[in-house]
């Protein structure tokens, strides 16, 4: 009896010790046991290639549903353009259209209102987040100049710069320097002051207290901001070249409407979004790459 009873807890601690319990398992081998530390990453990619093939199942079904539209007279096809028709419209906006070339001179109209929204944006944002007295004297300006309208005086611009790239750049400009601004004084805003007790007690002069501690640290919002502009930058030039333009891809878009060209409204509708996807993209791979490293620098 005192044998069974010394066995007994000799196997209950040989079964609750997780070593020998892993060398069970190995000697039983791996298509014995399974690994519940390998179930999660299965089903979390179970799951993303499910989510994926029913995005690609609700995109093929609203194809299909057009193409049945257009083709059975549901829908005239003033209104809807089915997809072989927009296919079959993308080689004339390419060679005719020139779609690559239009779409140039939006993006260098995109890109230069946002390079001096930011530019400008970041230095006013910076000025107000050091200066508690340059803040309280331009908020009431800025916010002011943010709640005006940009419809309204989209005209006047017309009438100052006329119908060139200054026109557009100024109103990209218009579009963004206000965001980038505001997300600028909430970034510094959110500085740590622990991080400015080491800059002074390392004797930090001011430049180097920006540039190494504020900036980084306000950077997230400086990009949150960026991110935004990436995509409603491209809408804001579009938005400049319909009201008035001699090219770009607004002025296509003024072409196709004109001419009633149903498909090829819906093929640059489509080019568009494909271009402000990659833009999005392109930030999201320069935050990874530069900004982000240049915050966490040491």
């Amino acid at each position: 009896m005192s044998a069974t009873t010394t066995a007994r807890p000799a196997a209950s601690v040989d079964v609750a010790d997780p070593a020998r319990r892993a060398g069970a398992s190995h000697a039983l081998g791996e298509g014995e046991v399974p690994s519940i530390a390998a179930r999660p990453p299965r089903r979390s990619r179970r799951r993303g290639i499910a989510i994926v093939v029913a995005q690609l199942i609700v995109v093929a079904a609203l194809l299909a549903f057009m193409q049945w539209a257009v083709d059975s007279g549901t829908v005239k096809a003033l209104y809807l353009a089915s997809p072989t028709q927009i296919v079959a419209a993308f080689p004339d906006l390419v060679v005719g259209g020139n779609l690559f070339g239009n779409l140039l001179v939006t993006l260098w109209e995109a890109a230069l209102g946002v390079a001096l929204g930011f530019a400008f944006g970041v230095g006013t944002g910076v000025l107000m987040g050091l200066s508690t007295t340059i803040e309280r004297f331009l908020r009431p300006f800025v916010s002011a100049a943010m709640a005006v309208p940009k419809v309204t005086i989209i005209p006047l611009l017309t009438l100052y710069l006329g119908i060139g790239i200054e026109h557009k750049v100024a109103i990209v400009f218009l579009f963004s320097y206000f965001l980038f601004v505001f997300n600028t004084l909430a970034g510094i805003r959110q500085v740590q002051d622990g991080h400015l007790k080491v800059a002074r007690a390392n004797r930090a002069n001011r430049w180097q207290t920006v540039t190494k501690v504020i900036l980084p640290s306000a950077s997230p919002t400086i990009v949150a901001a960026l991110r935004i502009e990436a995509g409603t930058a491209l809408v804001a030039a579009l938005f400049a070249e319909i009201i008035a333009s001699k090219a770009g891809l607004g002025n296509m878009l003024n072409t196709a409407v004109g001419k009633y060209d149903t498909p090829s409204i819906f093929g640059l509708v489509i080019a568009i979004t494909v271009f402000s996807v990659l833009i999005i993209a392109a930030v999201d791979l320069l935050e990874k790459k530069v900004l982000l490293r240049w915050k966490y620098v040491r």
